[in-house]
Formats: C-alpha cells, sequence, structure tokens
C-alpha cells in the first residue's frame, strides 16, 4: 500500500537531513518551493513540516522559512556531561574556540571566588563550544589552580576545558542548577543568535571530598539541550 503523499514528503526531507545532505541550519525549501516540486496541496505540504518540526529535525521561523535543527544535546541530570564526547558520538566535528584565558586572585569582595580557591588562584576561561562547524554552546569557567594546579599550562586545541577537567581531575559531588533567560547582545552574537533568544543556562560546581574544583555557567540555545532523568519508586 502507498503511503500518503505528506508522509513521502516528510520521510524524503527527513533521509536528507539524517544522512548529512542537509546539515544543521541548512534552509528548507519553501512550502511553495515543495508544492511545486511534488504537485500537491498547500495542506499536503504543510502537514509533513507540521510533522518534521513535531520531531525535532525542523525549527519553523515566521516570514524565514523552515531550517534544519541542531540536534539536541540529552544531559542526565545527576550526571556531568561531557559536551566534546556528546558531540563527537553524533559523528559531528567539535571544536572549542577559547575567547579569553587568565590566571587571577579570587576577588575579596565575592565570597564565591574566595571559597574556590581556597587561599590559591583561579584559572578564569570563557569559549564557545562548536558543533559542526555552529556555535553550540557558550562557556564561562573559573577552576581553582589549587584543585587542578596542571590545567594553568593546559592546551584547550584538542580538548575543552570540561573535557580535560574529567580527564585529570576527579569529581566527587556536583551540584546543577538549571535555569532560562533570553540571551543578551553579547551571548546572541557569540552564539549567532536574534538578540532575545531563549536559552537554557546549567550553572555547575564541582567538588572533590571537601575541595572545591570549579564552578561553570554554560549558556545553550533552547532548542538544542535537554535534561532527562529516570527515577526508580524509592529516589
Amino acid at each position: 500500500m502507498t503511503a500518503p503523499l505528506h508522509q513521502r514528503i516528510r520521510a524524503d526531507i527527513e533521509a536528507r537531513i539524517r544522512s548529512g545532505e542537509w546539515a544543521p541550519g541548512h534552509r528548507v525549501p519553501f512550502e511553495t518551493e515543495l508544492v511545486a516540486q511534488y504537485g500537491c496541496a498547500r495542506m499536503t505540504v504543510s502537514k509533513a513540516m507540521a510533522g518534521l518540526a513535531e520531531a525535532g529535525l525542523i525549527v519553523r521561523r515566521r516570514r524565514a522559512g523552515s531550517f534544519v535543527a541542531l540536534p539536541r544535546m540529552h544531559a542526565p541530570v545527576l550526571n556531568i556531561p561531557d559536551i566534546q564526547a556528546s558531540i563527537l558520538a553524533r559523528g559531528e566535528t567539535y571544536a572549542f574556540r577559547l575567547l579569553s584565558r587568565r590566571v587571577r586572585a579570587a576577588r575579596r569582595d565575592a565570597p564565591a571566588d574566595v571559597e574556590l580557591a581556597a587561599g590559591g588562584e583561579l584559572l578564569e576561561l570563557e569559549g564557545v563550544h562548536n558543533a559542526a562547524g555552529r556555535p553550540f554552546a557558550l562557556e564561562r569557567r573559573l577552576v581553582s589552580l589549587k584543585a587542578a594546579p596542571n590545567m594553568a599550562a593546559a592546551d584547550f586545541t584538542s580538548a575543552s576545558p570540561g573535557a580535560w577537567l574529567l580527564e585529570h581531575v576527579a569529581w566527587t559531588e556536583a551540584e546543577t542548577r538549571i535555569s532560562a533567560a533570553n540571551a543578551d547582545a553579547d551571548v546572541a552574537r557569540l552564539l549567532a543568535l536574534e538578540p532575545a533568544t531563549a536559552c537554557l543556562i546549567v550553572d555547575r560546581h564541582t567538588w572533590r571530598g571537601p575541595d572545591h574544583v570549579t564552578r561553570v555557567r554554560q549558556i545553550f540555545p533552547g532548542d538544542a539541550y535537554d535534561l532527562v532523568a529516570r527515577f526508580g519508586p524509592g529516589a
């Protein structure tokens, strides 16, 4: 039995997306173009596009058209996800673009700084995680050099700061806080977003025993990240 035309249109577009022929950010043909290509009614094409959007494969933007969605990163709430490993596991190219790096003392008027430094210095980092050549997340991180002294000279060309820490510094406890905000002008510029785009913010603090290791804020476009938790009845 032949599938309905809207399902065939959806399958054709989905195949191009999943094969990589249409990369994240690629503009899908306008509905009027698809109507002409398939010789069908506008409603048929709209039904196919609605299904693709519901599946998270495309993003529909008013007046601009439809675009291949950035793949979502699924992060377990009770774990520390490695952005670099997650992107590479999807078969996409990964790069970390370091924007700034400096070693500094804790600010005396910032109790959180003093607590993290524990009498030592802090490594302050800002950078952008890129997936398939596009900005994926903005990261602003402080690291206690008392807990991770070798990180001061670490090279982040092949490994992001988070991946470096996961490999070199064992952690025993982590606290994660999730919030949401619209991108300000600086965040929008660095993530190639429209100003005021909804973003998900992940703030994480990790310890090794009683010692503070790092505090990081990661900002994701709202359509690029979700959180997953699975609990039993005794949780």
